[in-house]
């Protein structure tokens, strides 16, 4: 019978008025959060590049020849005047001593005729001769000058001939695979025979919209504008240069204004060719706020960021983002320094909804003895 007493009694419990119903709530949102902070911050555009070499000649002999030495290795550093190809000299070496001797002949001629006007000219004082006879000895004198004039520039053209048989290097730079071996036959102005490129510094070429060609023009006036240059996947800081070109022209085409930044290549990382990221640094915005970049959260209204008050209550806060700065975003308008927003655990907050903070669990072994 007691039994029975004590089930009616659980039964009469469960009846509807029995009794008020239990008040369920959610358990609190388990969350990570990070408080934004106020910096100083770049504005850029970034847009991906190429790289391009300061100096590249493209050498090629100034007489025809047979190449009978080259002087260098496949990929070497070369400083300008360095000697690269030697062209078989020895038929120039005969055009100089023939146009010596045909300058020696002149100068024979010339004595000569000055001798035959100095006679003339005495013959003249005597009446011996006409003046007819020492207007034509001194023709003579200036025939053998001009000749002569004429072998000596022959003789320095020869020289020069001879000279161009040793090619060296007219730039400090590095050369690439070589286009003759030693016994080709090459034509003056025609072969090519190197390719030489300066690597440092080197030029990085990128191109901004005709939208932005406003803004580069309006931040350059009067200073000179940072590059930042990336190579892709390749982490570390980024190299510095400086902004020294800006085309005189949209291109058509593209819609485009070709830029080009100067940058230092001491360790010849970055190669003409190669794709880079370039961000060209327009202002400074003082005092921005940051925030994690997982911290925003995207909604038909916009964006928005979770705000974690002192009560531990989740405040759903639209924000109007800037840009990314690293694995940070900026946040224009919406949110103060040292606002404590939710980086993760999104999935179970809604607003107004309490939250339960996730602190950083200490390393194995922190605070032991």
């Amino acid at each position: 019978m007691r039994r029975l007493a004590i089930l009616l009694a659980l039964l009469a419990g469960c009846k509807p008025g029995g009794g008020p119903p239990q008040k369920h709530e959610m358990p609190p949102a388990l969350v990570a959060v990070a408080s934004s902070t106020a910096v100083d911050v770049p504005v850029y555009k970034e847009e991906i590049g190429r790289c391009v070499a300061r100096e590249s000649v493209t050498l090629t002999p100034q007489v025809s020849g047979r190449i009978t030495e080259i002087h260098f290795k496949d990929g070497a550093d070369v400083k300008a005047g360095e000697l690269l190809f030697t062209i078989d000299p020895r038929p120039f070496q005969a055009q100089v001593a023939a146009a010596e001797a045909n300058l020696a002949q002149s100068k024979a001629e010339r004595d000569l005729a000055k001798l035959e006007l100095s006679r003339a000219t005495g013959l003249l004082e005597k009446k011996a001769i006409a003046q007819q006879e020492v207007d034509t000895a001194r023709n003579a004198v200036d025939v053998a000058e001009a000749r002569m004039r004429q072998h000596q520039a022959a003789i320095e053209t020869t020289r020069l001939n001879l000279e161009y048989c040793t090619l060296k290097s007219p730039i400090d730079g590095r050369t690439g695979h070589r286009l003759v071996d030693v016994g080709n036959t090459v034509t003056a102005n025609s072969t090519a025979l190197l390719l030489i490129q300066r690597l440092d510094p080197i030029y990085a070429d990128f191109s901004v919209t005709e939208g932005a060609l406003a803004a580069v023009q309006k931040n350059m006036a009067g200073k000179s504008l940072q590059v930042e240059i990336r190579i892709p996947d390749e982490s570390g800081p980024p190299r510095v240069g400086a902004l020294t070109f800006l085309d005189n022209a949209v291109q058509e085409s593209t819609g485009t204004v070709k830029l080009r930044a100067t940058v230092e290549n001491r360790d010849l990382r970055l190669w003409p060719g190669r794709f880079v990221k370039a961000r060209l640094i327009l202002d400074v915005l003082k005092g921005a706020i940051l925030i994690p970049g997982e911290a925003p959260q995207l909604s038909a209204m916009g964006s928005f960021v979770y705000v974690v008050t002192d009560t531990l209550t989740a405040e759903l806060r639209p924000v109007k983002l800037g840009q990314k700065q690293g694995d940070k975003v900026v946040v224009l308008e919406g949110l103060k320094a040292g606002e404590r927003v939710v980086t993760q655990g999104h999935i179970a907050v809604f607003p107004n909804g309490k939250v339960r903070i996730d602190e950083p669990k200490a390393p194995p072994g922190a605070g032991g003895h």
